[in-house]
C-alpha cells in the first residue's frame, strides 16, 4: 500500500485582505485607505496624509492596531478626543447598519463624517433630501451640488440608504 507524499513546493497561501479604514477630522487628505494587516492608528494617520497643523494628538492611542471598516478619528486642538475603538469592536460612527451613514435620515454631525463632506455640503444634502424626497440609491447623492464622481467614489462603501 502507498503512502501519499506532501508536496515538496508548499502551498502559497492566499494574501489576506487589505484593511478599509476611514480616517477623518484633522488630517490633510481624510478618506477611505485600503492598509495592510497589522496597520496601527499611526498607520491610518499617514495614509491620510499625516496630521493637519490642527491636529491634537495626544488624546488618541497612536500604536493602536485598526481594524477593517473602523473609523479613525484625529481631533483638532482644543476639541475633546473620540475615543478609538479596539481592533476587535464594531466600527465607530455614522448611523444605520454595520457602520454605515445613512444618507436619508443622517444629521449634519453624521455627514460631516463622510470623506470630503463639510457643513456646507451636508446641509446641502439635507436640503435636497427635503426638497426631493429621500435618496432611492446611493448613487443619487451625486444629484446633490458639489458631490461628483470623485467624491462619491471616496464614500460609496460609507453610505446606504437603507431603513
Amino acid at each position: 500500500m502507498s503512502t501519499p507524499f506532501a508536496s515538496a513546493t508548499p502551498e502559497p497561501s492566499p494574501t489576506p485582505a487589505p484593511l478599509r479604514v476611514h480616517v477623518s477630522g484633522a488630517v490633510n487628505q481624510p478618506a477611505v485607505y485600503r492598509l495592510p494587516r497589522g496597520s496601527i492608528v499611526l498607520d491610518a494617520i499617514d495614509a491620510a496624509g499625516g496630521p493637519a497643523d490642527d491636529a491634537n494628538l495626544d488624546g488618541i492611542n497612536l500604536a493602536l492596531e485598526v481594524a477593517d471598516q473602523q473609523k479613525v478619528y484625529v481631533p483638532r486642538e482644543g476639541e475633546a478626543s473620540q475615543p478609538v475603538p479596539a481592533a476587535s469592536s464594531a466600527v465607530q460612527g455614522g448611523a444605520g447598519s454595520g457602520g454605515l451613514v445613512n444618507i436619508n435620515t443622517a444629521s449634519l454631525g453624521e455627514l460631516d463624517t463622510l470623506p470630503r463632506i463639510g457643513p456646507v455640503t451636508g446641509q446641502r444634502i439635507i436640503d435636497h433630501r427635503a426638497a426631493n424626497g429621500p435618496f432611492e440609491r446611493i448613487e443619487d447623492i451625486q444629484n446633490v451640488s458639489g458631490i461628483g464622481p470623485a467624491t462619491f467614489e471616496g464614500m460609496r462603501d460609507l453610505i446606504t440608504v437603507g431603513p
